[in-house]
């Protein structure tokens, strides 16, 4: 087809309203998946978590991939996005039944081949004419959606069980190997740098545009579950300390790493290398961290003057664990020394003691989401000061003025 393709002569690709309604769906999508991790809160419902969200990122991210490339403003890829949008919301309705139901299973895998096989196919055509080398990219892309799509039909007539477990994981496992392999696949050789000739901003303002996505589950979990509360002090300080994580973790993330990720790949390069590695991929645990901790807010919210149960620290902790880990990766690809932030690193030490402590000894549920946050302030001070503020060295030039 002619004329499908978005016109980047000017360098950005600007995020289109229709991008924006797409993503309404996984807004319910990532309540979906924190729903059912609150009600599979064993190792065996944490592994299925795993592979839902897996599942919903990457059918979420290639759907990013394809409308920077594709122009969102014609009708046939505004078609297009539509359809995905229903893929998707059929994914979202029988997740939390996918591992419970032979026919939810069977749906939310024949939903996500078609998403993806569908999606991949019509960027193709949609590159024929004006990018054969592109469209051949895209079909390596979608050969690869084909490889896997036995195992996710295979696996839900399966039916509920370690068959589904393994033959799902085994289908992610083939896809997420896809961009490193870079897709190579008989008759149509593999893929190479200039085939990911992608608007690096678009790319980076998307990704962060998910976050807040998961940021919010965080917000409507708080707010809903306080609404309908006795309004006490417990409440309260319930409240207080699930607001202050997610501000925290937004300011984590918003302050200096997106600003700079979104500069960093659109002054590379090598776009696309850096869309593979710091968007693709690193942001899944940053966003998967997030709606750990909105699990854990959850499950304070619903019992605020309890102690901490292993399923609220293990949520919250590992979720927080996860998030800081994963954008101290995210800010070392953008840092000019190539170093993780200090602050990150400190916290991440801290967050473990944190954990340990209450694993071990025990404590309130309040007390456990509290001490969470102040180590996230510290990293938020922290990072805060050493970029902006530059308050270590005022610190030190003070200190040797007294002394002198």
């Amino acid at each position: 087809m002619r004329g499908l393709l978005r016109d980047r002569r000017g360098g950005h690709a600007q995020v289109a309203n229709i991008e924006l309604f797409f993503d309404l769906v996984y807004v319910f999508a990532i309540t979906q998946i924190a729903l059912f991790m609150r009600s599979h809160a064993d190792a065996i419902g944490l592994v299925q978590a795993a592979l839902l969200f897996a599942a919903v990122w990457w059918a979420w991210i290639y759907t990013a991939w394809g409308t920077n490339w594709a122009n969102p403003d014609t009708v046939p890829v505004r078609l297009m996005l539509v359809a995905a949008m229903l893929a998707s919301l059929i994914m979202a309705v029988v997740l939390p039944h996918a591992f419970d139901s032979r026919s939810a299973a069977l749906v939310f895998a024949a939903a996500y081949c078609a998403l993806q096989v569908g999606r991949s196919g019509f960027i193709v055509i949609a590159m024929l004419h004006d990018s054969p080398s592109g469209a051949r990219n895209m079909a390596r892309v979608t050969a690869w959606f084909g490889y896997a799509l036995p195992l996710w039909l295979g696996g839900a007539l399966a039916g509920p069980g370690a068959a589904q477990v393994a033959a799902w994981a085994a289908a992610l496992a083939i896809e997420y190997t896809g961009p490193f392999a870079l897709f190579r696949t008989p008759w149509l050789g593999r893929s190479s740098g200039a085939d990911w000739d992608i608007s690096g901003s678009h790319m980076a303002e998307r990704a962060s545009l998910f976050v807040l996505i998961a940021l919010g589950e965080g917000i409507v979990v708080t707010g809903t579950a306080f609404a309908g509360a006795a309004g006490d002090r417990a409440a309260v300080l319930a409240l207080l300390a699930c607001f202050a994580n997610s501000a925290l973790l937004w300011w984590i993330y918003f302050d200096l790493g997106a600003e700079r990720g979104a500069r960093h790949i659109a002054q590379s390069d090598n776009v696309g290398r850096i869309a593979r590695n710091a968007y693709t991929y690193l942001h899944m645990p940053i966003v998967g961290g997030v709606v750990a901790t909105a699990v854990a807010d959850a499950g304070l919210m619903a019992a605020p003057g309890a102690a901490a149960t292993p399923a609220l620290i293990g949520a919250g902790g590992l979720g927080m664990i996860a998030y800081l880990a994963a954008l101290a990766l995210f800010k070392r690809a953008s840092s000019p020394r190539g170093n993780p932030p200090l602050s990150h690193l400190v916290g991440l030490a801290l967050l473990a003691g944190v954990i340990a402590w209450w694993w071990l000894a025990g404590g309130s549920a309040i007390g456990f989401a509290a001490a969470g946050d102040g180590v996230l302030l510290i990293v938020a001070i922290w990072e805060w000061g050493s970029f902006h503020g530059g308050w270590i060295e005022r610190i030190g030039r003070w200190r040797q003025a007294v002394t002198r």
